[in-house]
């Protein structure tokens, strides 16, 4: 079904703060601007570049087609890694990205990305919304020259794929593996190689044999990908990334030129965005796993033993960051007493109650 412009405005005015999209939705003077939307996916992964093409078409359809975005997929105009850099520079008016392709330009980055042993949807939007995390992430947008905001979200992911099974920290050690972000800098301790792919050159490099090991998002994209056919075991669960956040960046100088309605419009898409993702993940994802593992998927636990080591590593580079980056430390400090307080309310409620009703369903 087609979402009008018509449908959406009366819950833009009520869910947007300060928005002016209450009737006159349109003012007659309204600039018709164009922008050109470099995305970080290709367009074989239908969600992921999906919210760019969602986002362009809620703009439009808000705006009378006033305010137009054109997607552009990974490649087209810039490499996949480079869409903070494009948008910073002014070769393109926004982007749609992950924090932790950047993290080499600031570590602090991750924290609007996704951390190993962190947030969950649920927790990291309470501290964006409600917590610090909105003030200090914009601070480091601001050295950049952009804008952010969130603009998809993952949920959950898997731990990743491996030729050969794990079970001790041992059998890590020497691995070539494909794993963006902050994740890179954890494997690393436990004598893992990372390296950071490009989703589209995730397969050739695990076919050829150029990677041992790799990870993604889920099941549904990693279908997609064909990991299943070039790689057996399958793990959970996804320590890793409990979440993972997609940006809209802006240039300041390009959002500084729109009408406060169309920043409002765009917030709001924006937001729509991250809401369809995460529920699209969701659906699909489970749908996704039982066909894998049907074709032949090992799906396997990681012991004990490996995510005792894997947290050990998480703190320590934590640590070591802080110490080398005042900035890191400033947004460490917060983030960490804010998970502490979110993990200990969700093991009271949401946890422990999910646990009984999956216990109750497997008599």
């Amino acid at each position: 079904m087609t979402v009008t412009r018509r449908k959406f405005l009366p819950a833009a005015a009520a869910t947007v703060a300060g928005s002016t999209l209450a009737a006159p939705a349109i003012a007659q003077s309204d600039p018709t601007i164009k922008w050109r939307l470099t995305s970080s996916f290709p367009k074989s992964l239908d969600t992921l570049f999906g919210a760019a093409t969602t986002i362009a078409r809620l703009t439009a359809e808000m705006t009378d087609n006033k305010f137009q975005l054109q997607p552009f997929a990974a490649g087209e105009i810039v490499p996949a890694l480079q869409v903070l850099d494009a948008v910073s520079n002014n070769t393109v008016e926004c982007g749609h990205t992950y924090t932790g392709y950047y993290i080499g330009k600031n570590p602090a980055l991750i924290f609007d990305g996704s951390l190993p042993f962190g947030l969950t949807p649920r927790m990291q939007n309470a501290w964006m919304l409600i917590g610090n995390g909105r003030k200090l992430m914009d601070e480091i947008y601001d050295s950049f020259g952009v804008v952010a905001m969130p603009a998809g979200q993952t949920g959950g992911q898997m731990f990743g794929w491996f030729r050969k099974e794990l079970k001790t920290p041992k059998d890590l050690e020497g691995l070539k593996m494909r794993t963006a972000g902050f994740g890179g800098k954890v494997m690393a301790k436990l004598g893992v190689i990372p390296q950071q792919i490009a989703g589209g050159e995730i397969y050739p490099s695990l076919e050829r044999g150029t990677i041992d090991a790799c990870e993604w998002v889920g099941p549904y994209d990693d279908e997609k990908l064909g990991f299943n056919k070039v790689a057996k075991y399958y793990y959970t669960p996804g320590v890793m990334e409990l979440e993972a956040i997609n940006q809209l960046m802006i240039g300041k100088q390009a959002w500084a030129t729109l009408p406060p309605r169309y920043q409002s419009v765009l917030r709001y898409a924006c937001n729509y965005a991250m809401t369809e993702m995460l529920a699209t993940y969701d659906a699909k994802n489970a749908e996704a796993i039982a066909r894998l593992v049907a074709a032949g998927t090992q799906l396997s636990v990681l012991s004990e033993e490996i995510i005792k080591a894997l947290r050990v590593a998480l703190e320590t580079v934590l640590d070591e960051e802080a110490a080398a980056n005042a900035q890191f430390k400033k947004v460490l400090t917060d983030w960490r007493a804010f998970r502490a307080n979110q993990h200990r309310w969700f093991s009271i409620a949401d946890t422990r109650a999910e646990f009984a009703v999956y216990r109750s369903e497997a008599r």
